[in-house]
């Protein structure tokens, strides 16, 4: 238990100084559907690329230098029931306007009511959807 407590203090420490050393050093707060929509418009902002590489990065570097894992729960989904659940998150944060880490992190410390309201409906659905797989499987 104890270990959970400290992995979740410290990945937030790591998200809160990473907001902050983005915000300070770039003056765009790191919300990820944003960044990701500036990658990809013309003419590309290639901060934007190193960011998104360095999100994959991360997580490739955690696979094969520490040998961290896939959990099995992605494995047992099926690709099918994955690339709809990506769909679905794009299209949330089309609508939000934001994601969680634009939203959740920087939107709520910023005291943005905009925020609050969408971290609100985020929540609730994901509670909603871990209700109704807990019920059908």
């Amino acid at each position: 238990m104890t270990l959970a407590i400290l992995s979740a203090l410290g990945g937030g420490i790591l998200i809160g100084g990473a907001a902050v050393f983005m915000k300070a050093a770039t003056g765009h707060i790191p919300g990820v559907s944003g960044i990701m929509g500036r990658a990809i418009i013309s003419p590309p902002a290639l901060w934007c690329w190193a960011f998104l590489a360095g999100i994959v990065g991360s997580g490739v570097m955690a696979r094969f230098v520490w040998g961290w894992s896939v959990p099995v729960s992605f494995s047992q989904s099926g690709w099918p029931r994955l690339m709809l659940s990506g769909v679905l998150v794009g299209v949330g944060t089309r609508l939000a306007r934001g994601c969680t880490s634009g939203h959740g992190v920087c939107g709520l410390g910023n005291l943005s009511g905009r925020s609050l309201i969408a971290v609100l409906c985020f929540m609730v659905t994901a509670g909603l959807v871990v209700f109704a797989r807990h019920y059908t499987g």
